[in-house]
């Protein structure tokens, strides 16, 4: 015990004391200067009121389910490739690990250049379809898209590590036994190898739900949460009350509220791991 204490004080400092000063912090109507005035629960009350802390809370779900589900099939469709023995399989898969070794001030740096203005070539190719001036990232409907899908960009090749790894854990016999039973690909699949990975995904959609929801470069980067803060989600809105509008109680009780929906959303994809039955 002796030993672990200066572990336990150094996890205080770092983890549990700067919790418990934002909790504080979050029933007071001070800014970043003064802490303010005791307000109870006042803040978590305006923040739920408010019709943009509901706005970016709907996209902030559109974000994550798009985030997380759409990396997860683009990753374990490139993962199912990747089992395929060919000579350039080892080139492949560290072109597709780019994405995510990429710093994201790159990446988004480089998607900015592709759809920002109507000089870029995604716009320029759009209008050669006879689309019209197409603006990526000044269109809220597009701009959202183009959020979501430079979050799945970013994120697959995660996904794609997860799915190897779980894929390479499952015994071949398996397969050789459902191929003598005579199952198709699609069932081998569907019956075989989703159950199989079954732990290794749900623990993937935990980390990447924490992951898009708590993405604050993703959105920073590439809009600013705008047009008309339609890509704003709860992170960027936290940021801009505390930061912007130097607003301290409502913006770290946007936070909090965030962290019991990933609890949340964490106990219930926990319990569906304890469910899983493999054998």
């Amino acid at each position: 015990m002796l030993l672990a204490v200066p572990s336990l004080i150094l996890l205080v400092l770092l983890s549990v004391y700067p919790v418990l000063y934002a909790g504080q912090q979050s029933v007071r109507d001070g800014d970043l200067i003064d802490a303010g005035s005791f307000v109870g629960l006042d803040n978590y009350a305006a923040v739920l009121r408010s019709p943009s802390f509901w706005r970016a809370a709907g996209f902030t779900v559109v974000f994550t389910a798009v985030g997380v589900f759409g990396s997860w099939l683009v990753g374990l469709a490139l993962a199912l490739l990747l089992r395929l023995r060919t000579p350039v399989r080892g080139i492949f898969k560290v072109l597709l690990l780019l994405p995510w070794v990429v710093p994201i001030v790159v990446s988004s740096t480089s998607w900015n250049w592709l759809v920002a203005t109507p000089q870029s070539p995604l716009p320029i190719l759009a209008k050669a379809l006879g689309l019209g001036d197409t603006l990526f990232l000044a269109d809220p409907t597009l701009a959202q898209a183009t959020v979501c899908i430079f979050k799945v960009w970013v994120s697959f090749p995660f996904m794609m590590m997860m799915m190897s790894s779980a894929l390479a854990s499952v015994d071949v016999n398996v397969y050789e036994a459902s191929k003598v039973d005579g199952a198709g690909v699609w069932q081998t699949f569907r019956h075989i190898t989703l159950p199989m990975i079954s732990r290794s995904t749900f623990i993937s959609w935990i980390l990447m739900t924490i992951f898009c929801v708590n993405d604050f470069p993703t959105i920073f980067l590439l809009t600013g949460g705008g047009p008309v803060n339609a890509t704003q989600t709860l992170v960027v809105l936290a940021y801009v009350t505390v930061f912007q509008n130097f607003q301290t109680g409502p913006g770290v009780a946007i936070a909090f509220l965030m962290t019991l929906v990933l609890v949340a959303i964490s106990i219930v994809l926990f319990r569906q791991i304890r469910k899983v039955d493999i054998t």
